[in-house]
């Protein structure tokens, strides 16, 4: 069976992630067709119906899946991925016919459309076409497309997602260590203080299959929280020392690298904190 050139296949599109991109998809005139656990339509089978061909399933399960549908794919395909670590997800695909183009949301599938979201984009075999065909859909629609490596991703991803999640984990393990519930804590809280404190109640909220992975799986995570650890126990040492002149020193230099993105930092915090007072 040839596939069809207007149709999409999604294979779990019945996830969250899977849905919002069929909506994506079906916004810009494509048939959408998915397969998951509970549908009649197997993987197989989508694979040669749909002309662009969407992973959507859970970090451990993405290579194990593409492995699967490899033999059924062709040359005049495109494969994308959305998973959250690109090098083992993208060497699979390279392994197919298929052209590939990996994509990585920076969102949950709570938000309501991609405008104002940032889509990473990693084109690593694929026509001129077919780059502008799924990455053009995106910018259409809103996002903001960064095209990276596959090394470069995983790189970046390791500090915006690893190294935030890990440090989250880490106040949130720290705040039950000396038991400072957060219920008693929100009595003395302002604004700025709940919304650090809420970020830490949204990650523990949300499923620990796809957290884990992040931080476990990417192969660059372990170099960043090694120098979180030990940048925190430099910060320690001058802390418990009473080391005025050693915390003066910690912070400009740190300030003086945050500087060309203080001021943006400084505006979206503030809008923020006036969005909760007016809550």
């Amino acid at each position: 069976m040839k596939p069809d050139d207007n149709t999409v296949g999604i294979i779990g599109g019945r996830g969250e992630m899977g849905q919002f991109f069929r909506d994506v998809f079906e916004k810009e005139g494509y048939r959408v067709i998915v397969s998951g656990r509970t549908t009649e339509l197997s993987s197989r089978d989508l694979v040669q119906q749909a002309r662009i061909v969407i992973v959507s399933v859970p970090i451990r399960d993405t290579v194990a899946v593409i492995d699967d549908i490899a033999p059924f794919l062709s040359g005049g395909q495109i494969l994308c991925d959305l998973t959250s670590i690109k090098q083992r997800a993208m060497e699979a695909m390279l392994a197919t016919p298929a052209q590939v183009i990996g994509l990585h949301p920076m969102f949950g599938p709570g938000v309501s459309s991609l405008a104002g979201q940032t889509v990473i984009a990693v084109p690593a075999r694929c026509m001129p076409a077919a780059g502008d065909e799924i990455m053009g859909l995106l910018s259409r629609q809103g996002a903001r497309v960064t095209v990276a490596t596959a090394p470069e991703h995983d790189r970046m991803v390791a500090v915006i997602q690893g190294l935030m999640h890990f440090s989250t984990l880490v106040v949130a393990e720290t705040m039950r260590e000396i038991d400072a519930s957060p219920e008693m804590l929100l009595r003395y809280q302002s604004p700025i203080y709940q919304i650090e404190t809420g970020i830490v109640g949204r990650i523990l909220g949300q499923d620990v299959d796809l957290y884990g992975p992040i931080l476990q799986d990417n192969p660059e995570v372990c170099e960043v929280v090694m120098a979180f650890s030990a940048a925190a126990a430099r910060l320690q040492e001058i802390v418990c020392t009473h080391d005025t002149k050693g915390f003066a020193a910690f912070f400009e230099e740190n300030a003086a690298f945050f500087g060309p993105v203080i001021p943006a930092s400084m505006e979206t915090t503030n809008r923020l904190i006036q969005g909760l007072v007016e809550k």
